[in-house]
């Protein structure tokens, strides 16, 4: 029988109707490097190959040259460290995009005297406009200044301009009168059910300031920005964000602009980075079942090839800063003495983001829950569990954002249902918008961000900027530093946020790149340096393991690879 085979296929491959070909060479080889892989089976290298885009070998040089052809391009990195391209599990790209191009920018740190300034030098250069837009102030900005009467603060210098200002959060604004105005804000104006619109001391005059529902309100009277804003906006965020290293982030939240910016750069060859997007669904209080079919169709109307649009994105509570809407178990600390001690509100019941989750979770959309307070994670987690038993396990893996403030009976429940906690590592230091958290929540607000706890829990966990809401960048190696040690990045700070809970370079490291991977549901693509891999990668000046923890944060990217080409190239005294 053998030899009846073997002459079959000799025949065969004498007239030609089978081919034996060798592997293809590759297009390009680097080499004399310090590749750390992310695989477990081989977590060092010192070669890398690819072809079209993919990784063809990873190992040590030899073995990798032997994929070497006549026209491979093969590169010596000079020791320099490679790891695989870092990843982005919660930022606002578009939005920090839009907002490094076209809007009035001023950095967290600013004086009511810097504000105003930096307000009168954009509406001076911006005559035509009817809106002035940009920010942050910090949250803790109006206990640190006294500023008698915000909206006459800006009023003194916006001319016939309306002006809107967020806040670090992203979650509040600050108007001047004609903004106000604009949106038919007066004394005689109730609070919704979903926020509050701040009044002047003594009296029921809007002083200017609108917290959660009324903030995000106002983005529905702004003009929206044009298309060819957008597709600039999106390329200049993944322009930025290749320039750090990053090769794929997830939008945390994605109307329908967002989508078709995104989609529209993927269309035509431009994008980048790997791009996932969080469909938002309405913000605010709820009492009604969405059209959940609707995201369907826009999920299947803007998906391709790097834009991965099988997410959604529910809002459960605001923040946990003096404007105290982060749903919490225990009350806040007092606003003023003798004032009711609130635990904050929730955006939806327990029984509507269930009927959300199991939904969803039947039609195969990951959902990125904002849950910043420790009793939103509760419900959150009974949802999650709802949709367990209601539509079995899914596998997909649904993530709790911010969920800084998490209650110790509900630690184990993140691994038993699969529910991953998504953190922000670019908080975990004091800073003002920590002072202002403490000030809210009182002396408990200092145990914030319990990753050490979650990972020895065997709790699924991914990392974000949440850039530019919260950060002034979306610099991934500030996090990474800030989880190793838990003091300020930069030193503009003393101290540390709740030190025993750091965590060491190698889990950061994997955060950022095969957990944050498995949140992009990307984990087959990325995340890695493995053969049939996108090739994604990023080159460093220095070894992250021979450096002290506190110059992680100064290490520079040399160079960013996507898909075989290189995004990002440092230039002499840059970045």
């Amino acid at each position: 029988m053998r030899a009846k085979q073997f002459m079959a296929l000799a025949v065969l491959l004498l007239t030609g109707l089978v081919q034996v070909h060798a592997a293809p060479d590759a297009d390009h080889i680097y080499t004399n490097a310090k590749i750390y892989t992310l695989d477990p089976n081989r977590p060092w290298a010192e070669a890398i190959a690819v072809r079209d885009g993919r990784i063809v070998a990873v190992g040590d040089t030899r073995e990798v040259l032997a994929g070497r052809g006549a026209d491979t391009r093969v590169e010596d990195l000079g020791g320099a460290m490679v790891l695989p391209g870092l990843i982005d599990a919660h930022v606002h790209p578009l939005k920090g995009g839009i907002k490094t191009l076209y809007e009035c920018n001023f950095p967290f740190s600013a004086t009511p005297k810097d504000v105003a300034s930096t307000v009168a030098a954009c509406v001076r250069d911006n005559p035509d406009a009817v809106w002035i837009r940009g920010g942050q102030w910090d949250s803790a900005f109006f206990d640190r200044f006294d500023v008698p009467s915000p909206k006459q603060l800006l009023d003194e210098v916006s001319g016939d301009k309306a002006v809107v200002l967020s806040d670090d959060s992203g979650h509040n604004a600050w108007l001047n009168s004609k903004a106000l105005s604009l949106m038919g804000i007066t004394a005689d104006t109730p609070n919704p059910a979903d926020g509050t619109i701040v009044r002047l001391d003594g009296g029921s005059e809007p002083n200017g300031l609108l917290l959660e529902g009324p903030a995000q309100a106002v983005e529905a009277l702004l003009p929206e920005w044009t298309l060819p804003q957008l597709l600039e906006g999106a390329r200049e965020s993944v322009r930025i964000a290749n320039s750090f290293g990053i090769t794929a982030m997830k939008s945390a939240m994605a109307p329908e602009s967002v989508l078709k910016a995104f989609n529209t750069l993927d269309s035509r060859g431009e994008l980048k980075a790997h791009i996932a997007l969080s469909i938002l669904t309405p913000y605010g209080s709820r009492k009604s079942p969405l059209n959940y079919d609707d995201y369907s169709v826009l999920r299947d109307r803007y998906r391709s090839a790097d834009v991965d649009t099988r997410f959604i994105k529910i809002f459960m509570d605001g923040v946990p800063t003096p404007s105290r809407t982060a749903a919490m178990l225990a009350p806040y600390t007092a606003e003023s003495p003798g004032a009711e001690r609130t635990r904050g509100p929730m955006h939806l019941s327990s029984e509507q983001l269930a009927s959300d989750l199991i939904a969803f979770d039947k039609r195969g959309f990951t959902v990125k829950i904002h849950t910043a307070g420790d009793r939103s994670v509760r419900v959150a987690l009974d949802a999650i569990e709802a949709a367990r038993k209601a539509n079995g396990n899914s596998g997909l893996r649904h993530e709790l954002a911010h969920a800084g403030f998490i209650d110790p009976d509900d630690i184990a429940r993140f691994a038993e249902l699969g529910a991953v906690a998504d953190l922000s590592p670019f908080l975990w230091h004091p800073s003002p918008i920590i002072d202002s958290v403490i000030s809210a929540v009182g002396p408990r607000g200092e145990h914030y961000f319990p990753i050490k706890t979650l990972l020895e829990a065997k709790a699924p966990v991914l990392a974000g900027s949440d850039w530019p809401a919260a950060v002034e960048t979306i610099d991934p190696w500030l996090g990474i530093e800030a989880m190793v040690t838990r003091h300020h990045p930069r030193n503009a700070a003393a101290g540390e946020l709740w030190p025993e809970q750091a965590i060491t370079l190698e889990q950061a490291i994997a955060i950022f790149t095969v957990d944050n991977a498995r949140a992009l549901r990307l984990e087959e693509e990325a995340g890695s340096l493995e053969a049939g891999k996108s090739a994604d990668f990023v080159v460093l000046s220095e070894n992250l393991f021979d450096i002290a923890p506190e110059s992680i944060s100064d290490v520079r990217v040399l160079r960013t690879v996507f898909k075989g080409q290189s995004v990002y190239l440092r230039e002499a005294g840059g970045r």
